[in-house]
């Protein structure tokens, strides 16, 4: 039986996602390689770097056509220490423009692009990662955007996600590399509940593959899931039990990213709405969900929305898909808090079921640009450190559960 102790986690696996900096080009890719995340590795003084590396499409498809263009990104991430086994493969376009908001799920699993950026995404990283690597993962969106979805993209959906399994096992016997794609539940989107990707896996998954002719051992091989620890306390999920019915399904667990959520216990106490309205901001989605006495879910698709009606309730605690420091347990002297202890939920898990399950393990704020004023680093040295703290919290969480591996 594997025992905690070999199946912990090395300092240098544990890896932030980059899709905190810009990455419109190939240029701004390797300068993010050089300046934060081997700069974040140095400061955590770790032998290697890893990283949750973002990949855009556009620097996704020149990767693929230009042969010279792989060439420096090869050496940018030897020059820079930096060793790739897992890929942030959710935003397609610019994440760092204006406004991203629900842009941000399209294009969505209905549509060809969708599969075509996948699959570039996968061959570079089964060129680019280490020999001992097991298995590259690349974390996507849940299918789409639960408002704009219908069968007829349901159908479709599955349908691609079927033809990518089979490409990945091609892409397998091709290279010798093995890569999952890991979907990444989100509120407001297909999947955003553990019991909707239970029945994605268990039901709907393996009839798309019989009908498409694709073998079930490539779904299970190469489709797994991304595990936003934010998400599913957003969702107000039982974070144990929600867990244990993605390992009794059989799914496969191949990223956990580590995050946490703001939560407002009282949002109607005097100041707190207002200290909310600090969180608001033009760039990305901030849903917010409330769980009622009777147990219902209510939920709106962003922050605004729920601090402009009427009709939201505001008796019982919000919770807020805003991503915070995972260090951070209550902000401003305590009158906001954080989901924190959903992350330690799933830390204690993992040492509980060391047996099962090694996912890779990414730490994923993404909004220390758009934090309110008072929370947000100063310039790059700054976003350096704080992203390092992040880590070295992660890392000191797992020594204490005899997860770490020196």
């Amino acid at each position: 039986m594997t025992t905690a102790a070999t199946a912990g986690w090395h300092p240098e696996e544990l890896v932030y996602c980059s899709n905190v900096h810009p990455g419109d080009n190939l240029q701004t890719i390797i300068r993010t390689l050089h300046d934060f995340i081997a700069a974040v590795g140095q400061h955590r003084h770790v032998a290697w770097a890893g990283t949750g590396l973002w990949i855009c499409y556009d620097v996704a498809a020149q990767l693929s056509r230009d042969a010279a263009a792989r060439a420096r990104f090869r050496t940018a991430l030897d020059d820079a220490g930096v060793r790739l086994f897992t890929l942030n493969g959710f935003p397609y376009g610019n994440f760092h423009a204006a406004a991203v908001k629900a842009q941000v799920y399209h294009p969505d699993w209905s549509e060809p692009a969708r599969k075509v950026y996948t699959l570039q995404l996968a061959e570079i990283l089964a060129a680019s990662m280490p020999a001992e690597m097991g298995e590259g993962t690349i974390s996507t969106l849940p299918l789409g955007h639960k408002p704009d979805w219908s069968a007829e993209k349901q159908a479709a959906a599955l349908q691609q996600l079927c033809e990518l399994a089979a490409a990945l096992a091609a892409l397998k016997l091709r290279s010798g590399r093995s890569i999952r794609l890991c979907l990444e539940m989100e509120p407001g989107c297909v999947l955003e509940s553990t019991a909707e990707a239970v029945e994605l896996f268990s039901a709907a998954l393996p009839a798309a593959a019989a009908h498409h002719g694709v073998a079930l051992d490539c779904i299970h091989a190469h489709l797994g899931l991304c595990y936003d620890v934010c998400h599913q306390a957003v969702m107000f999920e039982d974070i144990p039990q929600s867990l244990t019915a993605l390992l009794n399904a059989g799914i496969v667990i191949g990223k956990i990213q580590i995050s946490n959520a703001l939560e407002a216990a009282q949002p109607n106490a005097g100041g707190v709405r207002k200290l909310l309205g600090d969180f608001t901001e033009p760039k990305y989605l901030h849903q917010v969900r409330c769980c009622d006495g009777d147990g219902r879910l209510h939920g709106v698709m962003d922050l605004p929305d729920a601090l402009q009606s009427n009709q939201f309730p505001n008796h019982r605690p919000w919770r807020i898909h805003f991503h915070l420091p995972v260090q951070s347990h209550r902000l401003y002297t305590g009158q906001l808090g954080t989901t924190q202890t959903a992350i330690a939920a799933v830390l204690d898990f993992l040492r509980d079921n060391a047996d099962n399950m090694h996912p890779h393990l990414e730490v994923e704020t993404y909004t220390w640009r758009v934090l309110p004023e008072s929370l947000r680093p100063k310039g790059d040295a700054q976003l350096v450190e704080s992203l390092a703290r992040e880590l070295q919290w992660l890392q000191h969480e797992l020594d204490t559960r005899g997860l770490l591996n020196t």
